[in-house]
């Protein structure tokens, strides 16, 4: 299966595992509790899919990799300890608390979360010391003599023998106490991936040109060569934070991250490529309707890459302004949630003053804190968080200059705000409206027309834009598109039919 529906798998389970009965007692013993093991090609995203259930589910989240552990650190320290039995005193080894679990019971102290995962990865890959008490802890999670905390649910990784020589091979009697889930890389799926996490557009347009490259391990006579997934993630975090430097993006950088020779050298090449077209055609422009004619001719008599690589500019360009859009409404709804907050807490009838606000953005960062000690928060949420402690911030100003009514200042500030969306949405409307043109005077409503809509659909942030604010053009072509589709679907079928006879 692909790296999403094993997510889909695990989270079935963690309902499966977390549900209890009328009594607070979990459904299936947690002693029945198989821990599953997600076995699959390294980079292809099992620890990111972790964060993000972890977080989906609001529990704790502690991960570790069993390649960095000895057997010390896993299993605790020993020490003497006297223990009386039948009256008689005995001199017993004891073992601390191990690391692993230490840092489990930190996090339900820190947080006050009492529910959560605890991820092992490279589990299959622990020293010849610690393997018996590794089997030991997948059969009984048990790490020394210390048990995994009641509510802690074990999902661990590991790679095939094919990826890594380090790998132990389990026995049936360990196989039969895990719940396997086998997991393949899949471009497609990455896609989605990208879509939110801003992958750089030169990857994502070079990758759908050449979805070949996108994952691939393979031994040659100078020895292992590899691409992965969290190899062209690295890649595009670095892309950026170079480009904004401007600092140069080379084959020698790309070729730290793609470890195929071949594949950085032509990622290279496409990447000064993809910028010579960032440059020749003005993204900016064609976004605000300013296309002129020799710019539309152009495109028009563009080989297919190049006619890709804009595709993927006039999305990253729609992107920054969906994102910002989606940013800014969830920072709103999180301000009126931290309003209504205030107001149910009241404990008299004099209105919310700048000391209330203070006390509530206090408490509002402290419970930020805990949850990315618990789980983690992903770059959204932060952006959230930030832009929402602005606004509460103003806010707190406000109340503490102004002497008016607190419920007539808060109204305002919230208008401000909501007017604020109101001015930038209809903007971002006509920017993906003249995008719309553009495809349509110089390709037309095929090839190029299809992907467009294509990620503009799987990109959460312009199909939250879309379904909130509209497109006459979006529905009018994903209507033809899919009428097209099946048209084609349907002819296959005939024909097929026609083959049988």
């Amino acid at each position: 299966m692909n790296i999403a529906q094993a997510k889909e798998q695990i989270k079935n389970t963690m309902t499966a595992y977390f549900a209890k009965d009328e009594f607070g007692e979990y459904l299936i013993p947690e002693e029945e509790q198989r821990p599953v093991f997600l076995i699959g090609p390294p980079g292809i995203g099992k620890t990111a899919i972790m964060q993000q259930i972890a977080q989906e589910f609001g529990v704790g989240l502690v991960s570790y990799s069993m390649t960095h552990h000895t057997r010390q650190s896993a299993l605790g320290l020993p020490f003497i300890e006297k223990k009386t039995f039948g009256g008689k005193e005995y001199r017993i080894s004891e073992y601390t608390m191990s690391e692993i679990i230490a840092s489990v019971y930190e996090v339900m102290e820190n947080t006050g979360v009492k529910e959560g995962i605890l991820f092992i990865d490279e589990i299959n890959c622990v020293s010849e010391t610690l393997a018996p008490s590794m089997l030991q802890f997948l059969q009984y999670k048990v790490f020394g003599s210390h048990k995994v905390p009641n509510g802690w649910i074990v999902v661990t990784a590991g790679n095939p023998p094919e990826y890594n020589n380090s790998v132990r091979e389990f026995d049936i009697v360990t196989w039969d106490r895990l719940k396997v889930i086998e997991v393949e890389p899949e471009f497609s799926v990455w896609t989605h991936y990208a879509a939110k996490k801003n992958i750089h557009p030169s990857i994502t347009t070079y990758l759908n040109i050449k979805k070949d490259n996108f994952y691939l391990i393979e031994t040659t006579v100078d020895g292992k060569s590899y691409v992965t997934a969290r190899g062209w993630n690295d890649l595009s975090n670095m892309i950026w934070l170079m480009e904004k430097n401007n600092i140069t993006v080379n084959e020698m950088l790309i070729s730290q991250y793609l470890r195929h020779k071949g594949i950085a050298r032509d990622f290279a090449i496409y990447y000064d490529l993809f910028n010579k077209y960032k440059s020749d055609y003005q993204i900016k422009d064609i976004l605000s309707g300013k296309v002129t004619k020799q710019l539309r001719e152009r495109a028009s008599a563009a080989a297919f890459d190049e006619r890709l690589s804009i595709i993927g500019l006039l999305l990253d360009g729609l992107g920054h302004e969906f994102k910002s859009i989606c940013i800014a409404e969830m920072a709103l709804r999180k301000y009126m949630m931290f309003i209504k907050e205030l107001r149910r807490n009241k404990t008299d009838y004099n209105g919310i003053t700048a000391e209330i606000v203070r006390k509530g953005l206090d408490k509002y960062r402290s419970d930020f804190s805990a949850a990315k000690l618990a789980a983690g928060v992903s770059a959204d949420e932060k952006a959230t968080f930030h832009r929402t402690v602005k606004i509460i911030e103003v806010l707190e100003k406000k109340l503490t200059i102004d002497r008016g009514s607190s419920d007539d200042i808060i109204r305002s500030d919230f208008q401000v705000c909501k007017e604020g969306l109101l001015e930038v949405s209809p903007a971002a409307g006509k920017m993906l409206e003249n995008a719309f043109g553009f495809v349509e005077d110089c390709f037309g409503i095929g090839q190029e027309m299809m992907i467009f809509i294509t990620e503009l659909t799987i990109n959460p942030y312009a199909s939250s834009f879309i379904s909130k604010y509209g497109s006459e053009k979006y529905f009018k072509y994903n209507k033809e598109m899919l009428l097209h589709q099946r048209g084609m679907q349907l002819t296959a079928e005939i024909a097929e039919l026609q083959l049988d006879e």
